[in-house]
């Protein structure tokens, strides 16, 4: 499979000029980024507990590899609603030695009892999203633990052992119940809120639910990290965690197939970055099953409007982002799969003609949803508009040596399948597949269930280099399908209006897919709002408008980092310490 991927990926950095920015850009561009005056240290974080644990780490000489094995196990803890243990990730890691962007690949598999109709009832039809995400069916076999060990283990300065002691200590202590989280538990508008297991962690001694403020603890997770950091990966992936897992997903109603002998042959990816420019830097993503690739076209559709020479308060811009997004979740949806499986035409996709076409598509108004382009290598698909709920966290950190990890990582939706082992909760990532195989016409969906194969993702973890291929940048995003919109909003921002990290986050979110605008409708002000009725965009709200942003840029030697306001996050920045 890395073979392939890399290939892939290789044939689609060609077509960009890899990488790093070609020899005509580095003289003619001017220098996004500088060298860093004094090394420093950074986490960026969806919640200050995972941000200070993973500070910690770095703080005692350990690496970005080291300090994101500490952030992941805090948020299993803190942030379960979003990402753990039990679920799977996508990690873009800056080496500053080689000045590469590699990406390791941690995304669930399908177990090898998984049918391409596992998501169909009796008469054919698909399953109601509700009875899906609660079902045994629901769980894929984690990746994030061996992910982050694989990456620990070639890039980690630490000890395996000791990267867990802040979130094993707050399990057993206790921790301080978070707006956000108790926000969840007090919603029922998400089927998992509701769930025995969900309900039973939760649980107050007097009866009813803790809420914000409240002191929760988790000895089962403490535990378990006990073990993790003694045994490593065979903490969860054999033994007594695993053979939990398997009778938990085993169970009804619609049991899973899930087996140990899944969870002992998972085996997490490295793949080569696929990497674009925009503007004067050049863009490094991960290639699909995760959604990277979307991003590079959106990006440069979007170089081929005057987006740029506008800004926030401009309703043009705001319906130019729309417009480009909306051609590019069209490619998205219908072309992404596992390239193991299925043939996705990455080169195609962000050729230059290709782009070209699509982008003299966006016209004065919006139209009618656009259908998918025909890029070159294009197979033939079945659109896929699957479902893809709003959890899932992203974080960066960085290290003394300049080495950086921007990670999206999740357990699909709120509290994943809402069943859990050992403190943790299991993921729903199976449900991120197409339910239906085929369409109407007969044609196969890129993203059908199939035995091993990992389900598309939104995820995009992104890396920004200069000319000289240093490090400028790093952003991603919570959000399922919204992700890309988050993080092309950001970037527009950040890089286009030059608006600090932090403001450029901040700003309204839009999501235009299809048929429909969704957003913080309410966040824009009147004049762009009637601006862009009059454009056909009638921006609503609705699912996708809660956003989990993370990012940093360098600008004249400095990290301006910023975290969602939307969410609990923080940004720590500090002198590397002296050794």
């Amino acid at each position: 499979m890395t073979s392939i991927l890399r290939s892939i990926a290789v044939a689609a950095a060609l077509v960009l000029s890899g990488c790093a920015a070609d020899r005509q850009m580095a003289a003619t561009a001017a220098q996004p980024a500088a060298p860093i005056a004094k090394a420093k240290i950074f986490v960026i974080a969806a919640n200050p507990l995972a941000t200070e644990a993973g500070m910690a780490v770095l703080r005692r000489g350990g690496s970005a590899a080291d300090a994101s094995v500490a952030v992941q196990a805090m948020l299993s803890l803190v942030e379960p609603q979003s990402s753990g243990v039990g679920g799977g990730g996508f990690m873009s890691y800056y080496d500053a030695a080689s000045r590469k962007v590699v990406v390791y690949d941690g995304r669930e598999t399908a177990p090898a009892g998984a049918t391409p109709d596992m998501f169909l009832d009796d008469n054919g039809k698909p399953l109601p999203f509700r009875d899906a995400v609660l079902s045994g069916r629901a769980t894929g076999v984690p990746g994030a633990v061996k992910m982050l060990a694989l990456v620990q283990q070639r890039h980690g300065a630490l000890p395996w052992r000791t990267l867990f002691t802040d979130a094993e200590r707050t399990a057993r202590e206790g921790f301080v119940v978070s707006p956000r989280l108790g926000k969840f538990l007090a919603s029922g508008a998400f089927p998992e809120s509701n769930a025995p297991d969900v309900l039973a962690y939760f649980a107050k001694p007097g009866g009813g639910l803790v809420g914000p403020g409240d002191r929760l603890r988790n000895p089962a997770y403490a535990t378990f990290l006990g073990r993790l950091a003694a045994q490593g990966t065979d903490a969860l992936y054999a033994g007594e965690t695993a053979r939990r897992i398997v009778a938990r997903v085993q169970a009804g109603p619609l049991a899973g197939t899930m087996t140990l002998a899944d969870l002992a042959r998972y085996t997490p990816s490295e793949r080569e970055a696929v990497c674009g420019r925009y503007r004067v830097y050049a863009v490094c993503v991960p290639p699909p099953p995760a959604s990277g690739v979307g991003m590079l076209q959106l990006l440069m559709l979007l170089e081929r409007t005057d987006i740029a020479e506008r800004g926030p308060d401009d309703a043009q811009a705001w319906y130019l982002f729309a417009a480009a997004s909306r051609l590019m979740y069209a490619d998205r949806d219908r072309y992404f799969g596992d390239p193991a499986f299925v043939q996705v035409p990455v080169t195609g996709l962000i050729d230059p003609t290709y782009v070209a076409s699509r982008a003299r598509l966006i016209g004065a108004t919006a139209g009618p949803p656009p259908e998918a382009g025909t890029p070159p290598g294009a197979p033939v698909a079945a659109n896929d508009r699957q479902v893809e709920p709003v959890g899932t966290s992203h974080f960066i950190v960085g290290d003394a040596q300049g080495n950086v990890v921007s990670m999206t990582t999740t357990v699909e939706s709120i509290f994943g399948s809402g069943r859990m082992v050992d403190g943790f909760f299991l993921n729903n990532q199976m449900t991120d597949f197409a339910f239906s195989p085929r369409d109407a016409a007969g044609r196969p969906a890129a993203n059908a269930v199939a035995a091993g194969k990992r389900p598309r993702s939104s995820m995009t973890p992104l890396i920004l280099l200069d000319a000289d291929r240093r490090f400028a940048g790093a952003i991603g995003s919570a959000g399922g399908n919204a992700i890309l919109a988050y993080v092309g909003k950001s970037l527009v921002a950040a890089i286009d209006w030059k608006l600090p990290m932090q403001q450029a986050i901040a700003l309204p979110n839009l999501i235009a897919r299809g048929g429909s605008f969704q957003g913080e409708a309410d966040r824009f002000s009147s004049a762009v709002r009637a601006g862009l009725l009059a454009r056909g965009v009638d921006v609503r709200a609705g699912q996708g408008e809660d956003s989990g942003v993370h990012g940093v840029i360098v600008r004249n030697g400095m990290l301006d980092g910023g975290y969602d306001p939307r969410r609990e996050g923080r940004v720590m920045i500090e002198d590397a310490p002296v050794r």
